[in-house]
């Protein structure tokens, strides 16, 4: 038997039960130590990135969206999927960052990787610090994006609003706090295209093997 910390979680088996637009499920089949195999539910994903968007006077840039799954509006950070074959993360926070809010940034940094539930979801979301603002005009929006709120809030209530339940998003309270910490303790942030060893990968290569296969 291995030590504590050293067993290999090999998947010994895994079947697909449901591929949609944004998620796919599938059932791994995991060697456990002593021994035993178990059948962990695995919900796939694009992935995502947020921005955390600060503007001269030190106001974040929130957005407040309707979120279906909790049947309300949340405010949260501007952020979007990485559904894109091949686009960079930073590329595709810029252009969230417009569609969402009409905004470019000249200065970007890389704040905080986040995996939003990992005990089963591979969803990892990463979080960009944009500043420097400047107006590039908003696009027309659609769906849920056609009713965002758009407001400007100093940081410091922006982490009061998070540790009151006010802001619940897991992506936006982390960015929030972790962007407080950084400023109140003067921590030089990773460049952009640092290393994001769990981006996720398997969704996008299953619906392109589809798509290769001439399924839909």
């Amino acid at each position: 038997m291995s030590l504590p910390g050293e067993h290999e979680f090999r998947t010994v088996d895994s079947r697909e039960v449901y591929s949609g637009a944004i998620v796919a499920l599938r059932v791994d089949r995991v060697a456990m130590p002593g021994g035993r195999e178990a059948d962990r539910e695995i919900v796939e994903h694009h992935g995502a990135v947020a921005v955390a968007v600060l503007d001269d006077d030190e106001r974040l840039v929130l957005i407040r969206q309707y979120r279906h799954a909790l049947g309300r509006r949340l405010w949260e950070l501007p952020a979007g999927l990485l559904d894109e074959p091949g686009e960079a993360p930073l590329v595709a926070a810029r252009r969230e960052l417009a569609e969402e809010t009409g905004l470019a940034a000249d200065r970007w940094s890389l704040l905080v990787d986040v995996a939003l539930s990992p005990g089963f979801t591979d969803e990892s979301v990463r979080v960009f610090l944009a500043e420097g603002l400047r107006d590039v005009g908003r696009p027309a929006a659609h769906d849920e994006e056609a009713d965002l709120e758009i407001a400007r809030v100093p940081l410091a209530d922006a982490v009061v609003m998070a540790l009151r339940g006010e802001i619940v998003n897991a992506t936006a309270v982390s960015g929030i706090l972790a962007l407080a910490a950084a400023r109140s303790g003067g921590v030089v942030l990773r460049p952009t295209e640092a290393p994001w060893p769990d981006r996720p990968e398997m969704f996008s290569r299953r619906k392109r093997n589809r798509t290769g296969t001439g399924r839909t």
